[in-house]
C-alpha cells in the first residue's frame, strides 16, 4: 500500500482545463456564472473570445477581451484568449480536455447538440460539458443586453459593473 502512495505522489499533477468559447459581446452575469461554476469542476477555465468576421460586434475583439479580463482580474484560474478559425483547434491549443457551454433552454440545446456533434467528429478527445444557466439569468442574452442598453435601459443587474460602465460610455458617445 505504501508503494502505491509513493507512485501517486511522484506523478505530476494534471491540470484539467475547460475551454469556454463565445463572442461575449458583452459578457453577462450568465456567462460569469457558467465560468464560476465551471471552476468547481475544472482546475482552469480558458475563455475563448471568437473573432467572428461574419458578425458585426458592438465591442471590438480587444475591447471584449479587456472587459472579460477585468471581470476575472481576481481569479488566477481563468485565462482569456482570442481566436479565429475552428474552436476545437483553439481548445487544443489551450490544453483543454473539455468544452464548457451554458444552456438557457430548449432552443439553446438544439443548437448546442449540432455544435457538439460536429466538434466530436473534429476532436473526439474533447468532451462537451453543459451547465444550466442560473434561473435569474435564463432570459439574458448579449444581444438583449445590447438592445436594452442602446435605448438607455438599465442593464446593471444582468452584467458585471465594468461592463455596465462600458455600455453606458459606448451609447453615450453615440447620442
Amino acid at each position: 500500500m505504501k508503494e502505491m502512495a509513493e507512485i501517486d505522489q511522484s506523478r505530476p499533477a494534471t491540470v484539467r482545463t475547460a475551454f469556454y468559447p463565445g463572442s461575449f459581446d458583452p459578457i453577462t452575469n450568465g456567462h460569469v456564472g457558467i465560468v464560476t461554476r465551471g471552476l468547481r469542476v475544472f482546475d482552469r477555465v480558458v475563455i475563448g473570445l471568437l473573432r467572428n468576421i461574419s458578425k458585426t460586434s458592438l465591442f471590438e475583439l480587444e475591447e471584449r477581451a479587456a472587459l472579460t479580463r477585468a471581470v476575472f482580474a481576481d481569479q488566477p484560474r481563468v485565462e482569456v484568449r482570442t481566436f479565429g478559425g475552428l474552436m476545437v483547434d483553439a481548445a487544443r491549443d489551450a490544453g483543454a480536455v473539455a468544452v464548457l457551454r451554458g444552456l438557457r433552454g430548449v432552443a439553446d440545446f438544439d443548437y448546442e447538440l449540432q455544435l457538439s456533434t460536429m466538434n466530436t467528429r473534429l476532436a473526439p478527445e474533447l468532451e462537451t460539458v453543459y451547465l444550466m444557466t442560473e434561473r435569474e439569468n435564463f432570459h439574458v442574452s448579449s444581444k438583449l443586453v445590447r438592445e436594452v442598453a442602446m435605448f438607455g435601459g438599465d442593464v446593471s443587474t444582468v452584467v458585471p459593473p465594468v461592463v455596465a460602465e462600458a455600455l453606458a460610455r459606448r451609447f453615450a458617445a453615440s447620442k
